[in-house]
């Protein structure tokens, strides 16, 4: 299955990145606000990340080749964990500009056309920021969900920035404005953590969704007759791709075709059921010999009692 690349998406996140830098800086320069500062240095954050993320999704779209037979799609995780990392690194810059103006209050000036100018910068990246997000989901891309909610963060940081401003201005107290940054910086660090730990999760090839692995399961399992079965089901997710392996147990008195042509059939539909890119491999054994149960998971083991529990009555009755 052809993949629609994703590098339109990625471009769109470096121009909101350059955008709202741009208009963020401005207001920072025009109000002289603490919070609007932290909230201009997270954008740049934010086009680091972009940038690194359009670098990812070449890589990953590439073919597979001899070096890299089975694609190069985890280069996604390699960018979500980059831009976790990324923003964690925002959230405590942003600590680290706050602590002179916890120590030393500044007043904030002409918060008006600050606050106009920031709160457009913000609506650019509450747009990105939702479509990177509902794409990264339905297309089954970690890099653009993380994309979207590093964008996300910072819709949230510039939220509490005006908040800050706005209540400094009405009430007077200076030092509400860091105060502010700080527990706004607080909040994204628990976004930064959360991407860290699915990227490395995704690297260390995890499943499939349970809720894709039923789906599977429930194909399968309606295909059991007392000469057919199956075992070693093994999913995992590399970046948007999906691989699927599993054992079929068929007669040992079928022929190569009827075996080959009945695998096939069943690769197929499986292949079917998702619409993001996904292979399916089969193995076919007889399953009249014991020998058949000694690969169940990833090492093969030898022939023992326990395994032997795991076979129907009628395998059983074979052996």
């Amino acid at each position: 299955m052809k993949k629609e690349s994703l590098k339109k998406f990625a471009y769109l996140s470096i121009a909101a990145a350059v955008v709202t830098i741009g208009l963020k800086f401005f207001a920072y320069l025009y109000t002289g606000s603490m919070g609007l500062l932290s909230d201009a240095l997270e954008s740049c954050v934010n086009l680091v990340a972009a940038v690194v993320a359009l670098i990812m999704i070449h890589i990953s779209e590439k073919p597979a080749d001899e070096g890299h037979e089975f694609g190069h799609t985890k280069a996604e995780y390699f960018s979500s964990a980059i831009e976790g990392s990324l923003i964690l690194v925002a959230a405590f810059s942003i600590i680290w500009s706050a602590v002179p103006r916890l120590i030393a209050p500044q007043p904030i000036e002409n918060v008006g056309l600050g606050l106009l100018i920031s709160t457009s910068a913000s609506l650019v990246n509450l747009g990105v920021s939702l479509v990177l997000i509902s794409n990264g989901k339905i297309r089954k891309s970690l890099l653009l969900e993380a994309d979207g909610k590093h964008l996300m963060t910072d819709v949230w940081t510039s939220a509490g920035v005006i908040a800050g401003v706005l209540i400094v201005k009405l009430t007077g107290f200076l030092i509400l404005d860091p105060v502010i940054a700080v527990l706004v910086a607080l909040n994204i660090i628990w976004t930064g953590f959360i991407l860290l730990k699915r990227s490395a999760n995704g690297l260390m090839d995890a499943s499939i969704t349970e809720e894709e692995l039923k789906k599977v399961k429930q194909y399968l399992d309606g295909l059991k007759t007392d000469t057919i079965e199956y075992h070693s089901l093994m999913t995992r997710q590399a970046g948007q791709r999906k691989f699927i392996s599993l054992h079929l147990l068929i007669p040992g008195e079928w022929s190569v075709q009827q075996g080959h042509d009945f695998a096939e059939k069943i690769e197929e539909t499986i292949e079917d059921m998702f619409s993001e890119p996904v292979t399916v491999s089969s193995h076919i054994e007889p399953i009249e010999d014991p020998a058949s149960m000694r690969d169940i998971g990833i090492d093969r083991k030898k022939l023992t009692e326990n395994n032997l529990s795991s076979l129907s009555n009628s395998q059983k009755k074979r052996i």
